[in-house]
């Protein structure tokens, strides 16, 4: 059985109640959103492994929503669907970086189908453990080691560093990592970067105040060297 998440963004409430069922009925975890606006927020902060994503949303379309969801630099795989099954629709979603589309009305079962393959190709190309130097982050288990000793991390720091580690050698602005790791609901400043820089610095850098992994990019961010 899989324990994926997936993520329905859907006004229609019969077709989202009837979407939330079969995907529960093949064990994944859904979590579900009824106007762009709340989509947004529970993509840019929650941990889905797969969006289904309706176009014509209200509060936010779903074009806005994909574009920043990108933007936030996550990449799960966003299924969109749409009424109208016009070119223009299509192509201007794959442009935005979905990955799929499906035009109402539509197989449910072929939607599961698409769904389950994009999952599968997505556990086989995602690393569940990071080795740099001689610190090693697990994914599954949710630890960072250096050596054979534990470093114990704070969500935060946990989250961080996984972003860092997924998006190595990449210029990140401050923007970017606070949509990333404090979700755009969150009311804090580029400062709150910074701190939780300087305590995960403290735990994997040989010299703090000298750092090699995470460098500081003057006027951009930060960027993350693994090796």
């Amino acid at each position: 059985m899989p324990n994926e998440s997936v993520l329905i963004i859907e006004d229609d409430t019969t077709l989202l109640r009837g979407l939330k069922d079969n995907f529960e009925l093949r064990g994944y975890l859904v979590g579900t959103a009824g106007d762009g606006e709340s989509g947004l927020e529970a993509a840019l902060t929650g941990k889905s492994d797969l969006i289904v994503l309706d176009i014509m949303l209200p509060k936010m379309n779903g074009f806005e929503i994909c574009r920043q969801i990108r933007e936030a630099e996550l990449d799960m795989p966003i299924i969109m669907l749409t009424a109208k099954g016009q070119e223009e629709d299509i192509v201007r979603g794959l442009n935005l970086g979905a990955d799929d589309y499906m035009t109402k009305p539509f197989s449910i079962r072929e939607l599961l189908a698409r769904s389950a393959a994009f999952l599968r190709r997505r556990k086989a190309s995602t690393p569940e453990i990071y080795t740099f130097g001689d610190c090693t982050l697990d994914l599954r288990s949710h630890r960072l080691f250096r050596g054979d000793r534990e470093l114990r991390l704070s969500p935060k720091e946990f989250r961080l560093l996984e972003l860092f580690l997924r998006q190595a050698g990449r210029a990140l602005t401050r923007d970017e990592i606070l949509r990333s790791v404090w979700g755009t609901g969150v009311l804090v400043t580029s400062r709150s970067v910074d701190r939780c820089i300087t305590t995960l610095r403290s735990k994997i850098e040989k010299n703090p105040r000298r750092p090699t992994r995470i460098q500081t990019i003057r006027d951009v961010g930060y960027r993350f060297e693994p090796s």
